[in-house]
């Protein structure tokens, strides 16, 4: 029986790899991550890798992917004034796969179209909460340079600036 008539036996190695480039990426950011290091985690050579992503910069367009899902469910849903928070509680929570979500990466995105599809459907929701386009480009402006401003300790990164910034009294 040759190898590719094998049963597979690993489960779902593309999830599995997927695990292991978060931990990465929350141990060291995106320079860290790699396909051979990836594939050691999940326990299977560097060849089992490179079925599931051409190269790292696949890998990491995968894992931006999922995290855009993720992200477009903590904002989903709430008020243009809850997006605020919540927009930063997730960049706060796991500053590497935010910086790599809204990094060059995005550029390239059309040439990803499950990150294209992913980061779109994401911020669909901030511009349907806002009462125009301008308005949620706006907004989302001021809560993404407050992430990257905290993120990058110019700012404290604590619930009462967060919420004194966005939340104004009126």
């Amino acid at each position: 029986m040759s190898t590719s008539e094998k049963p597979y036996h690993h489960g779902d190695l593309r999830a599995a790899l997927l695990d292991a480039a978060d931990t990465l990426l929350d141990q060291g950011g995106d320079g860290a991550v790699s396909l051979r290091e990836v594939a050691r985690m999940a326990g299977v050579s560097p060849t089992a890798a490179y079925r599931h992503f051409a190269d790292k910069e696949a890998l990491l367009a995968a894992l931006a992917a999922r995290h855009f899902a993720q992200f477009g469910a903590a904002l989903g849903g709430r008020p243009l004034a809850e997006m605020g928070p919540a927009y930063l509680r997730f960049a706060l929570a796991r500053p590497g796969r935010f910086r790599l979500m809204f990094g060059p990466l995005l550029q390239r995105s059309r040439q990803h179209p499950a990150l294209a599809q992913a980061s779109d459907a994401a911020l669909a929701g901030l511009y349907a909460a806002a009462p125009s386009p301008d308005a949620a480009l706006r907004a989302w402006g001021m809560v993404h340079g407050l992430a990257h401003l905290m993120l990058d300790g110019a700012l404290p990164a604590d619930e009462e600036l967060i919420t004194r910034l966005l939340n104004p009294p009126g």
